[in-house]
């Protein structure tokens, strides 16, 4: 009774909390990032506590299923008996059909040597143990779906250690090389080995990225900086008509990359495209912020980069609505900076086009295996520590969510048979990743990612909630079959969270390479559906069973929307930057920023 006090009136009430001093606890907290900082560097940045949780929550509700442990061996022996007679049966036949096909897109072994005993049981073996522990880490009752998600990437990602493609002693192809080389290819691929350690170590690109230097032989298309502030440099394009549509187009590529996958040769340059049919282009390259700049916010990116872009668009084109264009997360921050234009009464967006793009983030796809709670304190620590995501960092990740086109099949090719890949544009760009501040990446991932606010209208700007609803520009949205970064299933989502014309594009190939589609590439097609404002909304799958197939590259149809959007009037080319109104040229394009490391 007498540590409780009373109030005036007699009731009794609760001790007061005890007073904290904010410094202590922020003395703390840094304890616990200082030690999670540290621990990163072993695991690669991915949480242990994460990865814990999930294999707790799978094994125990395994543990406590005994109908589903069951159901695993009955397919255990099932697939056992189908090895069984596969063995016997290619004993007496090298023509026997296989017991079990490998996954769409799994190539490695469907090479001529991998039909014959015994490598071809070792293949089958491989396959069917592959198939049987897929049921183990799926359909446990109980077990969480991100915790099944990462469960079984896991399992995946250890079993592919373990092929028989991954090693020299069972892959007969690797073995035809070393007798024919007489064991020259894996001194050579030793050599590469060492080649690639050595330049990991020391930080320097990949062998061949120097023969694809940005302004020499990519990002040639002629241009100026005609605006320059701490985060963007803005690029105008040269004409390279006598006469151009009225209307520019602004391209917002991700900050996660360098610019010019969109401006990569000469021959698959977005860019010059786009130049060559008519259309003014400006194009922001994002600076490679490092650890000074960690308090740059996801607002900031959208005030400094999208909307002074704008800014400077309008003065050196006045009196004209602008084709905004992002692409990946400058999609996303487009639509954001749209939404918040709209609810502002800014009306300056005669369209708006979001390639590859994700606005909802309920269905993020494999990425979202490195993103919840406990990675997403994991990753805060080491962006504490450092002020900025490293680029080595984000493409481990990239490499893991693609680990046997990335990661095995280099170990075999220039490895084990002692060859080089050949390098190409989109690898070299790939390969010249930036980083991304502290602050604006954790708030991206946590209202974004997790939150997924910008769907449910949660997020603020300006003292404003963001609705995309408000958009009225009519919208362009491409998705590609194959993106594992934005599947396009959730990029279709916008239909659901626009009340504007959605024109939708889904495009043969992946998340870089779908979108860098020239004409006249070869095996392209694509599909392209127009709804109105008005129409009722149909399911994704709905949208792709009924979406007419082209083929070809859909850039044309995008530039024609483009034209169909704009004044019919042909103009003439506006002057490079708007020097009496504090935009002059700066220098030619790539201009700098492209090459900060």
């Amino acid at each position: 009774m007498d540590a409780m006090k009373f109030d005036t009136k007699g009731t009794a009430s609760r001790p007061a909390l005890e007073d904290v001093d904010e410094g202590d606890v922020e003395a703390f907290r840094a304890i616990d990032r200082m030690r999670e900082a540290f621990l990163a560097q072993a695991t690669g940045g991915l949480s242990p506590a994460a990865l814990s949780l999930a294999f707790y929550d799978w094994s125990l509700h395994l543990a406590m299923a005994p109908g589903k442990r069951l159901e695993l061996a009955n397919k255990a022996a099932r697939k056992a008996a189908r090895l069984l007679t596969y063995m016997g049966s290619s004993m007496l036949s090298q023509d026997v059909p296989p017991c079990i096909e490998p996954l769409p897109g799994d190539h490695r072994f469907s090479g001529k040597l991998w039909a014959s005993p015994p490598y071809s049981l070792w293949a089958q073996a491989f396959l069917l143990n592959q198939q049987w522990w897929h049921g183990v880490t799926h359909k446990v009752p109980g077990v969480e779906p991100h915790h099944q998600d990462v469960v079984s990437f896991t399992m995946r990602q250890i079993l592919d250690v373990f092929a028989p493609s991954n090693n020299p002693f069972t892959n007969p192809e690797v073995i035809a090389k070393t007798i024919e080389t007489s064991g020259q290819n894996l001194v050579q691929g030793f050599r590469n080995w060492m080649e690639d350690a050595n330049r990991h170590l020391t930080g320097q690109p990949e062998v061949g990225t120097e023969n694809f230097r940005p302004g020499r032989e990519v990002a040639v298309t002629p241009g100026k900086v005609v605006y320059r502030n701490h985060l963007i440099e803005l690029i105008q394009y040269s004409p390279a008509t006598a006469e151009v549509v009225a209307e520019p187009i602004l391209i917002v590529p991700a900050w996660i990359m360098k610019y010019y996958i969109l401006d990569l040769s000469p021959d698959n340059s977005f860019v010059r495209y786009l130049v060559g049919e008519g259309h003014t282009v400006f194009c922001i390259s994002w600076r490679n912020p490092g650890a000074a700049d960690h308090d740059l916010s996801l607002d900031d990116y959208r005030r400094m980069g999208v909307m002074d872009a704008l800014d400077a668009i309008g003065a050196i084109v006045p009196g004209r609505k602008i084709h905004a264009t992002g692409y990946c997360l400058g999609g996303t921050l487009l639509s954001i900076a749209a939404a918040s234009m709209a609810r502002a009464g800014d009306e300056r967006l005669a369209s708006v086009t979001l390639l590859a793009a994700q606005t909802d983030f309920s269905e993020p796809g494999e990425l979202a295996l490195f993103i919840d709670p406990s990675q997403m304190h994991f990753l805060e620590s080491m962006m504490w520590n450092r002020g900025y995501l490293s680029s080595d960092q984000m493409a481990g990740a990239f490499q893991l969510l693609r680990s046997n086109d990335l990661v095995w099949s280099r170990l075999v090719h220039d490895y084990m048979m002692g060859e080089r890949t050949p390098m190409i544009d989109l690898m070299a760009w790939n390969a010249d990743s930036t980083r991304m501040p502290y602050k604006m990446h954790a708030e991206y991932l946590q209202r974004l990612y997790l939150d997924n606010d910008l769907a449910a209208g949660r997020l603020v700007i300006d003292g404003r909630p963001v609705a995309l609803q408000n958009i009225k520009a009519p919208m362009f949205a491409v998705g590609t079959e194959r993106d594992h970064v934005a599947p396009w299933h959730s990029v279709y989502k916008i239909h659901y969270l626009t009340d504007t014309d959605v024109t939708f594009v889904l495009t043969s190939g992946g998340h870089n390479a779908g979108i860098v589609s020239e004409p006249g590439h070869k095996h392209r097609h694509f599909r392209m559906a127009f709804k109105a404002f008005s129409d009722p909304c149909v399911s994704a799958d709905e949208w792709e069973a009924a979406a007419p197939v082209y083929e070809g590259s859909w850039w044309p149809q995008w530039s024609a929307w483009i034209k169909s959007h704009s004044d019919a009037e042909r103009v003439g080319p506006p002057m490079l930057g708007a020097a009496n109104k504090g935009y002059p040229p700066l220098e030619d394009a790539p201009g700098t920023y492209v090459f900060q490391r």
